[in-house]
């Protein structure tokens, strides 16, 4: 649904306050934006969008919140528009809502094309493709495989090592032998880097 610009200046919604629709007004203006959406004009026009769905909602529920009423239509606006973009409308609103972002991000559609976003008509055809393309796609089924163990090749050094520890470990004076010479030879190095 395609508004004249004039109709900027004539949202008034019948129910809820000046403060709740300035609450939501900024809410959506906040997640265009964190989709990406920076082109002023069409940003605004999306809003008006929005709100005077979640307006006439809003008109038939009055305990709801503007601010939720226009998150769920934006959510709706946006399962619908990516659903018809990738041609995907039997599949569940997850899966939809993240293949469509996962798209629009991977083809860097609101750059290329900034006013493409959220269009019912005059969708440009490489717009649509670059979507399709940029598409998250199922990988090949899990199957099932065989994996044997084997052993590890660590290299001659740390069989050497190793070896060492273990002889080592034999002999529990040479360990604490081993282990004061470590000791000393480390507070040498502090005494004479500190000189």
């Amino acid at each position: 649904m395609e508004l004249p610009l004039e109709s900027l200046s004539s949202f008034r919604p019948k129910q809820g306050t000046m403060e709740a629709w300035n609450a939501a007004y900024v809410r959506v203006e906040d997640y265009l934006r964190a989709h990406r959406i920076h082109n002023r004009l069409h940003q605004s026009r999306l809003i008006l969008q929005i709100l005077e769905r979640a307006a006439r909602r809003h008109e038939a529920t009055p305990a709801i919140d503007p601010t939720t009423l226009a998150a769920e239509e934006t959510e709706t606006m946006m399962d619908l528009w990516f659903a018809d973009v990738l041609d995907e409308r039997d599949q569940p609103h997850d899966r939809i809502a993240v293949d469509g972002r996962v798209a629009m991000l991977l083809c860097d559609g609101p750059e290329k094309w900034p006013y493409a976003f959220l269009e019912e008509r005059n969708i440009p055809g490489d717009f649509a493709l670059a979507m399709r393309t940029g598409a998250l796609q199922a990988g090949p089924d899990m199957t099932v495989s065989s994996m044997v163990p084997r052993p590890i090749d660590l290299g001659a050094i740390t069989e050497a090592a190793g070896d060492t520890f273990e002889q080592i470990e034999k002999w529990p004076i040479l360990r604490v032998l081993l282990l004061w010479l470590v000791f000393a030879a480390a507070l040498a190095g502090i005494f004479y880097a500190t000189r």
